[in-house]
C-alpha cells in the first residue's frame, strides 16, 4: 500500500487553518505527491468558521471531498464536535486543548490534546498554535519529512513574514516533540 493522507483542519477564521492546509499540500508537492486542498470558510472570515480538506497521495486524487479522514486537526470545541466522526478507525485527532473542551467519544482513534494556544503564547505569538498542531501531525503520520514542511513554509510565507520562519520551525518541533 502506498502513501495516502486525508486531513481535515478546522477552527475559527484567523487561526491559520487555511494556511496550514496549504502548507501540507505544498509539502506534498515538494515530495512529488498528488495533492488536493479544498478550503471552506464563512463570509465573516476572521472569527467565523474555517476548515479545509487536504489530501496527499502517491496516487491521483479523485475527489477533494473527505468522508473518511486519516487525521483531524481541531482548534476549538465546535470543530472537534463537528468532525470527530469523520476520522477513520485507527486515525488521529489532534486538538488544541487550550481552546477545545473536547470529550473523546471513541476508542478506535488516537486522541492527542496539545495546549497549542498556551504554548504559542509562551513563544510570544498566537500565530504559532497551528504550527504546533501540524508538527504533531508530521510526527504521527510519517507522511512528510520535516525538510519538506520547512521548504514549503519558505515558499508560501510572504516575503514580509519570512523572518518568522525560525520561530515557525521551533513551533513545529515543539508540537512534534509534545
Amino acid at each position: 500500500m502506498g502513501k495516502h493522507l486525508e486531513v481535515i483542519l478546522s477552527g475559527f477564521g484567523g487561526q491559520g487553518i487555511l494556511s496550514g492546509g496549504y502548507l501540507l499540500a505544498y509539502a506534498g508537492m515538494i515530495e512529488d505527491m498528488h495533492v488536493s486542498w479544498l478550503p471552506s470558510y464563512g463570509p465573516e472570515m476572521r472569527g467565523g468558521t474555517a476548515n479545509c480538506n487536504v489530501i496527499v497521495s502517491d496516487k491521483p486524487v479523485g475527489s477533494p471531498i473527505i468522508t473518511n479522514a486519516t487525521a483531524l486537526i481541531a482548534m476549538n470545541t465546535p470543530s472537534f464536535a463537528k468532525f470527530e466522526r469523520f476520522v477513520e478507525k485507527g486515525g488521529f485527532i489532534i486538538y488544541d486543548s487550550s481552546l477545545a473542551d473536547a470529550v473523546p467519544s471513541r476508542s478506535d482513534v488516537v486522541y492527542c490534546g496539545i495546549p497549542a494556544t498556551r504554548l504559542a503564547t509562551d513563544m510570544g505569538n498566537l500565530v504559532y498554535a497551528n504550527m504546533i498542531l501540524l508538527g504533531k501531525l508530521v510526527s504521527l503520520t510519517d507522511m512528510f519529512s520535516m525538510y519538506s514542511i520547512i521548504s514549503a513554509l519558505s515558499k508560501i510565507l510572504p516575503e514580509k513574514m519570512q523572518h518568522l520562519i525560525p520561530d515557525n520551525i521551533k513551533a513545529l518541533e515543539s508540537g512534534s516533540n509534545y
